[in-house]
Order: structure tokens, then C-alpha cells, then sequence
């Protein structure tokens, strides 16, 4: 829901790119069966000013994305004002567990039990369970992060065990420039797997696929959460490391 006007031609630009999305995620679930309070939208922040996120927080968006810890931790600590609910989107490696178990709600990236356990030792006592997502490789991409799909169900299963960790379902990446039938396959193929994976006793209400260039495929696949950075804020001029 947007909450009033903004004076800024930066806020101005932000809730008009805010408003389209939601009305094509609306468009895009007709026929579906499905409403767009069924999809969460994560707004990918990373390489925006905390002032972009301040903004479109001001208009009713909750979920923010980062995925790079020296630019997030700042920018969350500039916005701590504000009740909002980070995700961190990019690739964990050993070395950063801690501070995404400490300052994150979502991790969405898990695809090794050593990181896993990582995080859930690492969770602060005082904090809920971080919710995490395990990333699959569903196009086996040498160098690309993510579990093998064969491989996807035992990992959940012992990531489930983890007391400190929420298993909230699975997440994927495509490929960029296939064309929306490719997509919509990749997608779907997610979707089989996290069937499959339910048989096996657990239940996962998260399917965290879907960006700007590809999320309409992936909601015609059942997505549950999308991550969009381009579509809400325009190109980044540069990269951010961390």
C-alpha cells in the first residue's frame, strides 16, 4: 500500500516503478488461482543509498535484499530506525556466517550443511530462527553457486535438524537471455523438486525465484518470493564488494 505522495523527483521516479510492479505481479497472477498477497517482494537494495530505501520504505515496502556485507551493515544501521526485513541474497562464505546470523532475518543462499551449521550456531540466542532457503543449481552452471538437485533433499533435511534455523523452502537463479519458455521450465523444475522434497516429511512455503528480467516467469511457476532490484530502482551505475 503507498503511503502518500513524495516531494523528490528520486521518490517521485521510486513510486512509480513500485506501483507498476505491484500492478504487474497482479497481472501477471490472473488465471493463476492466486492473489499478490501471496507473493513477497524483496526490493534488491544493494548499491542503492539507504536515503533510496528510506523512500520506498515510506511507501509501504518491507523486504529489502543485500548482498554484500561491508555496504549492508552500514546501510542497516542508518535505517535501524525503521521495522524492515533484510534479506541477505548473496552467496555465504565461511568467513561471514556470523554477521548474516546476527543482523539478517533470511538467508537465502544456503547450499552446504558446514555454512548451515555455521548459522545456526551463530544465531543469537535472543533472535528468532533465521529463515533460510537453500539454493538449488537447477541448470548445473559450472562456478554458479547452489546444490545439486539430487543432492537438494538430504541437505534440507539436515538443515531442518538446525535448531536455530528456519527452513523455509528453496531458491534459484537463473541463467540471463534464454527467453521465458527456458525460464518457465528452470522454474517449474524448482518447483517439482520442492514437491518431491515435501514427500519426505517436511513443508516449505517458499519458492525465492524470480528477478527483474525473469519474475514473470517465475510467478506463472509458483513463486512465492521474488527479488527485484532493477525494476524498482533502474541500473545500478556501479558495484558494490563485500
Amino acid at each position: 500500500m503507498l503511503i502518500g505522495p513524495q516531494n523528490s523527483p528520486v521518490a517521485a521516479t521510486l513510486s512509480a516503478n513500485l506501483c507498476a510492479l505491484q500492478q504487474e505481479i497482479t497481472s501477471c497472477l490472473q488465471g493463476t488461482h492466486r492473489t499478490a498477497d501471496s507473493v513477497t517482494l524483496v526490493a534488491v537494495s544493494k548499491g542503492q543509498a539507504a536515503d533510496a530505501v528510506r523512500t520506498l520504505a515510506a511507501l509501504g515496502q518491507v523486504h529489502f535484499g543485500e548482498s554484500y556485507l561491508q555496504e549492508a551493515l552500514p546501510k542497516m544501521e542508518q535505517l535501524r530506525d525503521l521495522e524492515l526485513v533484510w534479506h541477505f541474497i548473496g552467496r555465504i562464505q565461511a568467513n561471514k556466517t556470523r554477521a548474516v546470523a546476527e543482523h539478517f532475518h533470511w538467508a537465502h543462499a544456503v547450499d552446504r550443511l558446514r555454512i548451515a551449521e555455521r548459522l545456526s550456531a551463530q544465531r543469537p540466542h535472543y533472535a528468532p530462527p533465521l529463515r533460510v532457503c537453500i539454493q538449488v543449481n537447477v541448470e548445473a552452471e559450472p562456478g554458479k553457486g547452489g546444490v545439486a538437485p539430487e543432492a537438494a533433499g538430504e541437505l534440507a533435511l539436515a538443515v531442518h535438524a538446525l535448531p536455530r534455523l528456519e527452513l523455509r523452502g528453496l531458491m534459484c537463479i537463473l541463467p540471463e537471455g534464454r527467453g521465458q519458455e527456458a525460464d518457465r521450465r528452470s522454474f517449474a523444475a524448482l518447483r517439482a523438486l520442492r514437491v518431491a522434497i515435501e514427500t519426505r516429511g517436511l513443508k516449505l512455503d517458499t519458492l525465492s525465484m524470480g528477478m527483474s528480467s525473469d519474475f514473470r516467469a517465475a510467478l506463472l511457476e509458483g513463486a512465492t518470493l521474488i527479488r527485484i532490484g532493477t525494476a524498482l530502482f533502474g541500473p545500478r551505475s556501479g558495484r558494490s564488494v563485500g
